[in-house]
């Protein structure tokens, strides 16, 4: 059986800023269902309610650092038929954060890719009991926090163990890349990273780089995304990286968990539907919805959602530009969910408070408002400046909401433009261009197609809901990928 070790500084549920912890926290479960046996290292936050999720003590060893040793400890637990295991260490993770200033958390993420090489070695030589001596084929590690680990198991390739012990590198967000990390690498003594494209363009203090150079085998997260890498406008710097790791690079898409996100038992919903049934069971979610942040209660008018973190990269400046000028002359409804960059924020803030009638605004996240406005919602906005997959879109559509999307990453391989017609084509709405003018346009077009060819919204809907967003062939695909980098590991040592 393929053994494959996720080594992450997220997942859900336990801790999860963005996709990665979704990724995370639900793709191992789908390679297990395939026979892989997949398991996840990731720090222990004091955020982690231990009791909660019933992690148990399973051993300790100690790390030996430049001045004296860490003594680490590795606690377990199994969720969702995936076994966890947690790595602690004072000062680097107990403390109630998951990140923090940035110069400590390059810090703490050297020592954790540190740290997960002995934490491999201790499970290897039998430390877990139930698993006996699990030496992982491939370790599987996720953007900037984790590239040193590929660094380091190349170090480690004549090593028994280690050179059977392939590497994978899964890129969830290129602009984030643990930059200038070289002084504190050189801190604790790691060697020098000679990689020529690393040195061409002298990134060999960055993490995230140093993963890419390093590791048998890189993808991201959607195939469009792993295209747009390759060129300035999506690479951020590291476009002669990825082409000199070109032939080892490929993109495949990012699921949902289909049992989770299931409008047909859903308990965060006001009233479950399927696709069979939604033309007359869906609505009564957007009736509820209304009533519950005081709107008023119509079928007529569409309701416009926004589920998002409000950052730059998801277009929320524009978004806030362009709702705002449909809220001036246009009769729609408008709900938004999520917070971040403060001006952001403020921005969708105004609009509720200018436009008080028909727009709300919640700079918080509930996850269980967040399931009402994907099931209630008319139309989801996503007009990201970038997004290497997304899932608010493939939810959405799973909810019957259609996506009104910018065309870039993922987006585009999940979303189908509205054929303008009877709908023998789409799934949603895109545009093009990064600028107000671009949403308000396409949005006044959805607006239209709702009021006056309900028909062809329907179709729309049942087609988005009857989509397999599953992780069941992305899983497929990654096993693939794990058995291409075990093979090229095993050729390049036997060569």
């Amino acid at each position: 059986m393929l053994k494959v070790l996720f080594v992450a500084a997220e997942a859900d549920p336990f801790a999860k800023a963005g996709g990665l912890g979704d990724v995370v926290g639900s793709l191992p479960r789908a390679l297990r269902r395939i026979g892989i046996d997949a398991r996840v290292l990731m720090p222990h936050y004091g955020t982690i309610n231990s009791a909660a999720f019933g992690l148990t003590h399973l051993f300790q060893y100690q790390e030996a650092r430049v001045v004296g040793v860490a003594d680490v400890f590795v606690s377990k637990t199994v969720l969702r038929e995936v076994p966890f295991y947690f790595l602690r260490s004072w000062p680097f993770f107990d403390q109630p954060y998951h990140y923090t200033d940035f110069d400590w958390d390059i810090q703490r993420f050297i020592f954790f890719s540190q740290a997960a090489m002995g934490a491999i070695w201790q499970l290897a030589n039998g430390a877990d009991h139930e698993a006996g001596e699990w030496w992982p084929d491939v370790v599987h590690v996720h953007d900037w926090h984790t590239g040193l680990l590929p660094f380091l198991i190349y170090l480690s390739r004549f090593e028994p163990g280690w050179n059977q012990t392939a590497s994978v590198m899964s890129i969830h967000n290129m602009g984030y890349q643990g930059k200038m990390a070289g002084a504190f690498l050189d801190q604790v003594h790691i060697p020098p990273r000679e990689h020529p494209v690393l040195t061409s363009i002298n990134r060999q203090g960055d993490l995230l780089p140093i993963g890419i150079a390093y590791a048998d085998k890189i993808n991201t997260v959607s195939p469009n995304h792993a295209v747009e890498m390759h060129y300035p406008r999506f690479g951020e710097g590291l476009e002669p990286l990825i082409w000199a790791r070109d032939h080892d690079f490929s993109g495949v898409l990012n699921g949902i968990d289909m049992e989770h996100f299931d409008p047909a038992t859903d308990p965060a919903l006001f009233h479950n539907f399927d696709a069979d049934n939604f033309r007359t069971e869906r609505i009564q979610n957007k009736r509820a919805l209304q009533e519950l942040l005081n709107l008023d209660v119509r079928d007529d008018v569409p309701l416009i959602g926004v589920v998002s973190r409000l950052v730059g990269q998801k277009g929320i400046d524009l978004l806030a530009a362009a709702l705002r000028s449909i809220c001036a002359d246009t009769d729609v409804q408008i709900v938004s969910l999520g917070t971040g960059e403060p001006d952001l924020e403020h921005a969708l803030w105004g609009i509720g408070h200018d436009f008080w009638w028909k727009a709300r605004t919640h700079t918080y996240f509930d996850p269980i408002l967040a399931q009402r406005i994907y099931a209630g919602s008319d139309i989801i906005m996503m007009p990201s400046r970038y997004e290497p997959c997304g899932m608010a879109q493939m939810i959405a559509q799973r909810y019957g909401a259609l996506p009104l999307v910018r065309e870039t990453g993922g987006l585009v391989d999940t979303v189908d433009n509205y054929d303008n017609g009877p709908a023998d084509v789409g799934t949603g709405f895109t545009f093009l261009w990064e600028a107000p003018d671009a949403i308000v346009g396409t949005l006044r077009w959805a607006v239209d197609t709702y009021r006056h060819r309900p028909h062809a919204w329907q179709r729309m809907q049942e087609r988005a809901m009857r989509i397999d967003w599953s992780w069941a062939q992305s899983a497929q695909r990654y096993a693939e990928l794990y058995q291409a980098a075990i093979n090229k590991k095993r050729a390049w040592m036997e060569a």
